[in-house]
């Protein structure tokens, strides 16, 4: 909370011209024309919790993260909030030239199909991998799942862990879920 008050505070601070609205659940910003906003600030845990929602509005949702030691996250805007206040106002500014270039806004589009492609760390075969570890199967599981040996599947794992600079298999499950790989509910 203190951190949603924080940021509506700068916001207001280097946007005047833009309204800002805080809600304090999912179902407050469902009961209010979600659509019409331009952008949604969320918190990793509500991003997690509503995936398909924010996975739908990517070009327009930025997840509030608690650090920087996290696996990169293809095609999902962030903003590191555990910093100093001109540093978060130096991130928005990023995001806001990124975004909107020098001219008035301009929605950005979603990501095409070939775009998000280029950017997927990840090959098919290792997503496949990341969703059945994420779904909590063990090796040995996976790789009769999916017809290949267990050297194979050890093989994937070291790859993902490296292309992802994952710590441990937590970081593994958050990229997949943030990936849209798999969804909460399953």
């Amino acid at each position: 909370m203190l951190a949603c008050m924080g940021l509506h505070h700068i916001l207001q601070n280097i946007i005047p011209i833009a309204t800002v609205q805080v809600y304090h659940s999912f179902d407050d910003l469902m009961a209010d024309e979600p659509e019409n906003f331009a952008h949604y600030f969320v918190s990793a845990r509500l991003y997690f919790e509503h995936t398909q929602f924010f996975r739908r509005l990517a070009y327009r949702t930025i997840v509030l993260i608690n650090g920087e030691n996290l696996p990169p996250m293809p095609g999902i805007l962030t903003l590191n909030i555990c910093r100093s206040e001109q540093e978060v106002v130096t991130d928005l500014l990023q995001l806001h030239s990124h975004g909107h270039g020098r001219g008035p806004h301009v929605v950005r589009q979603p990501m095409s199909q070939e775009r998000h492609a280029e950017i997927q760390p990840l090959t098919a075969r290792e997503i496949e991998v990341v969703t059945l570890l994420a779904k909590g199967f063990i090796n040995k599981e996976i790789a009769d799942k999916l017809h290949i040996s267990l050297t194979t599947v050890i093989t994937h794992r070291k790859n993902i862990m490296t292309k992802l600079n994952a710590h441990s298999l937590s970081d593994v499950i958050i990229y997949a879920v943030m990936n849209g790989h798999i969804d909460l509910g399953e």
